[in-house]
This record gives structure tokens, C-alpha cells and sequence, in this order.
């Protein structure tokens, strides 16, 4: 029987703070990271996926938030405008069609 994953708000803040490093340091790559949110997924119980991902959603808001900040107060800093459009809303919208496919994946997949 597959290990089962804590589904808390800070269990998820945890792990997706986990990535996000390991990216940034360049542990992992991008198709790394979303495979390791794929296996995640996985061990997350269906019952507990509905919770699990208002808190992975609501993780990833704050997460943008705040990159969004930094980024406004560089700018404002640095007297430049930005580099990049912020690709947060195309990123959050992403994300959630990820895990609401998974979701729809698992309620099709036949329980063993």
C-alpha cells in the first residue's frame, strides 16, 4: 500500500517551499519539479484532495505575492521597469488545471 502524505497547510507550504529551493539552486529542473508534484499528488488520498489543494492553491498565491513584491520593490529600488511581465496569473491558472487533471484522473481510475 502506497505511503500516505500530511495534507496540513504547513505540510504543503513545506513542500512546495522545498521545490521552489530546489529549483532555484538548480537541483532540480522544471520537468523535475513537476513530476515531483505528480508523485506527490499520487500518495494523496482522493478524500483528502480537495483539501489538499485549496492549500497547494492558496500556497501558491501567497508565493506569487510575494514574488511579485520583491520584484515591485526592485523596480521601485532600482528605478527600472520590469524585465518580465509577471507570468503569475498564466502560472497559477497552469498550476490549478494540473491539479484539477489529476483530480479528474484519479476519480476515473478504477479503485483497486
Amino acid at each position: 500500500m502506497p505511503q500516505e502524505v500530511s495534507v496540513s497547510y504547513q505540510a504543503i507550504k513545506s513542500k512546495v517551499y522545498r521545490l521552489i529551493d530546489a529549483l532555484v539552486v538548480g537541483e532540480k529542473s522544471e520537468a523535475d519539479v513537476q513530476e515531483s508534484i505528480r508523485r506527490w499528488w499520487d500518495l494523496i488520498h482522493p478524500a483528502d484532495r480537495p483539501i489538499a489543494q485549496k492549500y497547494l492553491l492558496a500556497v501558491l498565491e501567497h508565493s506569487y505575492l510575494a514574488v511579485d513584491a520583491i520584484e515591485e520593490g526592485l523596480k521601485e529600488a532600482t528605478d527600472h521597469e520590469s524585465l518580465r511581465p509577471s507570468e503569475a496569473p498564466r502560472t497559477m491558472r497552469l498550476v490549478s488545471r494540473m491539479v484539477k487533471q489529476a483530480a479528474r484522473q484519479t476519480t476515473l481510475s478504477p479503485t483497486v
